[in-house]
């Protein structure tokens, strides 16, 4: 199996993004494989929309980025509001995160 490359995560504060980018260590090339897309509150952090394409998927990504994005709000003492299913889905699987979390309104 070729080496898989580095994962980094990449904040676009004015894009409201979370992206997950790979980057082959031996020709510099990167390729972003997700993102989560986010609506910033005063007091909460609403989490949208996570996408890792059919060509990346199976491969964890998905659970690096959220678990990134969640160690980035978390000492902003911010509240989040899960509303992508796969975010509730991870701080459910991970309950280190449940404090943070807030419902979603229905």
């Amino acid at each position: 199996m070729a080496d898989p490359g580095h994962l980094r995560i990449a904040h676009s504060p004015a894009r409201e993004r979370y992206e997950a980018v790979l980057s082959n260590d031996a020709d510099g090339d990167e390729v972003t494989v997700g993102y989560v897309d986010y609506v910033s509150e005063p007091y909460q952090v609403v989490l949208t929309h996570t996408v890792i394409p059919d060509a990346y998927s199976g491969r964890g990504y998905a659970g690096k980025l959220v678990k990134a994005v969640l160690d980035d709000i978390r000492p902003t003492g911010k509240q989040v509001v899960p509303v992508c299913s796969y975010v509730r889905h991870f701080i459910e699987r991970n309950p280190e995160y449940a404090d943070m979390a807030v419902p979603v309104p229905q």
